[in-house]
């Protein structure tokens, strides 16, 4: 049995070398840019967090953002006893549990989500992913008897949800996992408080949920951001696109497995069948103004299917996405095909009927 574990960076990150001069912008609250920036890595979210500063004397905005993160890590953990989340499954078909606004916050949105993609998305995931138990040193493949029994608690419109009291309740048997939705989350939140900072210009890299402020300091089209090669797990790309004060967000089989006879099972599950997705797409990126929909959005596509998936995402403003199926080919939304540049050979772009 094999496990992989995301990479230091799942989207490489290419920024191109900054220019040796400062550049200051008018608002008077604003910093200067600067050339070389203020990183911080550190080891959170069962995955690397690398945070960089395009400004001096960014210590205490770093400090900040490190310890939102170990705050919300703790806050929506499954596995740590105490966490709201822990609470919340322990207490299962026993009692509402009241949690941290922010905690109530992140739920709210995933069940609308689920809402919005018709259950294709849906947090209570965890009854057949605790089954599984992919990225972890005990996981296995559960047997189909096991796997038909889980099925009936998944089910997001049995979370039932007091915004007064700001407390939630699940029903006997279902488990919330927020490992689809709680980067987003979080990522958006470290951006709020780097704004609050009048920080114009950083990124923010949450084991490959990158979310860009401003632009590059070099280059006036942006930040040269990587989509990530579905095949290898280090970073390497089949191509970049070029982005401005947005979110890229990508899912792939590559992440997280597990082998068994021959045969690698990921870690995306389908809430109908309680098995690893299984179409034509081995990745897909998308590109969005908030990491937070990104994340739903990288899972529901995931389950949609690149046909569907791609006339989901052009009919939505302000999104876009590359998927790349599983014979190398590289479809694009269509506010993307005159954007996106083709890196790898062994890829091709696919024009769409």
């Amino acid at each position: 049995m094999k496990r992989n574990i995301r990479p230091f960076l799942t989207l490489f990150i290419s920024v191109l070398t900054l220019l040796g001069c400062q550049k200051v912008v008018n608002d008077k609250n604003s910093l200067p840019i600067v050339k070389n920036p203020e990183t911080r890595t550190e080891a959170l979210l069962h995955t690397v967090v690398q945070l960089s500063i395009y400004h001096e004397h960014q210590e205490k905005a770093m400090d900040e953002a490190i310890d939102y993160i170990k705050e919300m890590e703790k806050l929506l953990s499954t596995n740590l006893e105490g966490s709201d989340i822990n609470n919340i499954n322990q207490a299962a078909g026993k009692k509402a549990v009241k949690v941290d606004p922010r905690t109530f916050e992140i739920i709210e949105a995933a069940q609308a989500m689920s809402r919005e993609s018709n259950g294709k998305f849906d947090i209570s995931i965890g009854a057949v992913t605790n089954l599984w138990r992919i990225g972890d040193d005990a996981a296995r493949v559960p047997s189909d008897d096991e796997i038909k029994k889980a099925l009936p608690y998944i089910n997001y419109k049995d979370i039932q949800l007091d915004k007064e009291k700001k407390t939630v309740y699940i029903n006997k048997g279902m488990t919330l996992e927020l490992g689809a939705i709680s980067k987003g989350y979080i990522a958006d939140g470290v951006k709020k408080r780097f704004k609050k900072r009048h920080i114009t210009t950083a990124i923010i890299n949450l084991g490959g949920n990158v979310l860009t402020m401003g632009e590059s300091p070099k280059n006036s089209k942006g930040w040269n951001i990587g989509v990530q090669n579905p095949d290898e797990v280090r970073g390497e790309t089949v191509g970049s696109v070029y982005v401005k004060d947005s979110s890229v967000v990508t899912s792939g089989v590559y992440e997280r497995y597990i082998e068994k006879d021959g045969q690698k099972y990921h870690h995306i599950m389908d809430p109908k069948t309680g098995y690893p997705v299984d179409n034509d797409i081995s990745g897909v990126t998308v590109f969005t103004k908030t990491s937070l929909q990104g994340d739903e959005l990288s899972t529901s596509l995931f389950l949609l299917g690149i046909k569907d998936g791609l006339k989901l995402i052009d009919s939505m403003d302000g999104v876009e996405a590359v998927f790349i199926d599983k014979e190398n080919g590289i479809h694009s939304s269509n506010g993307l095909k005159d954007k996106l540049t083709l890196r790898n050979e062994d890829y091709h772009l696919v024009t769409e009927k």
